[in-house]
C-alpha cells in the first residue's frame, strides 16, 4: 500500500510503498500481494496512503503518446520496410494499440515494446514476422 498520497500519473518507486498485513476476509484477487507488481507502474488515479493497491489501480507508464507521429518498420527475414504512421491510443509496455497509416488510413494493431516503440505483424506479432514503429 502507499506510505503516503501518490498523484495520478506518478510512478511508483520502492520508497513510496509500505507493506501492511491485512485479515484473509479482505483479501480478493484485484489486490497486489507482491512488491514486483507495484515498482515501475504508474497511478492510474489518486493514491490515499494506507489503502490497499488494486490491479486496476495501476498501469505500466506511458511510452507511446496518443497522436505521436511513429514511424511503423515491419522486418521479415530478408526484408524491412518502412511508412509513418500516427498511435490512436496512449500505451505503456505490453499494451495492445492501434496506429493509422495516413496515406492507407488503414489501423494496424500494435505492441508497445519500449518509449515510442511498438510491435505490429500480419496476423498479430510472432517471432518471425514483426514490424516496429519508433515516436519522433
Amino acid at each position: 500500500m502507499p506510505s503516503h498520497d501518490i498523484a495520478r500519473g506518478t510512478v511508483i518507486t520502492e520508497n513510496d510503498v509500505a507493506t501492511k498485513a491485512i485479515a484473509t476476509l479482505r483479501m480478493n484477487d484485484q489486490l497486489i500481494h507482491d512488491l514486483d507488481d507495484i515498482v515501475g507502474k504508474e497511478a492510474k488515479r489518486a493514491l490515499r496512503a494506507g489503502e490497499p493497491l488494486r490491479l486496476s489501480d495501476l498501469k505500466h507508464p506511458t511510452l507511446v503518446a496518443k497522436g505521436a507521429t511513429v514511424t511503423m518498420v515491419f522486418e521479415a527475414p530478408g526484408m524491412s520496410l518502412s511508412a509513418i504512421g500516427r498511435a490512436l491510443a496512449e500505451g505503456g509496455e505490453g499494451d495492445t494499440i492501434a496506429v493509422l497509416n495516413p496515406t492507407s488510413y488503414r489501423q494496424v494493431v500494435a505492441v508497445v515494446t519500449g518509449p515510442g516503440t511498438v510491435r505490429v505483424g500480419a496476423g498479430g506479432p510472432s517471432p518471425k514476422t514483426n514490424a516496429i514503429a519508433t515516436a519522433k
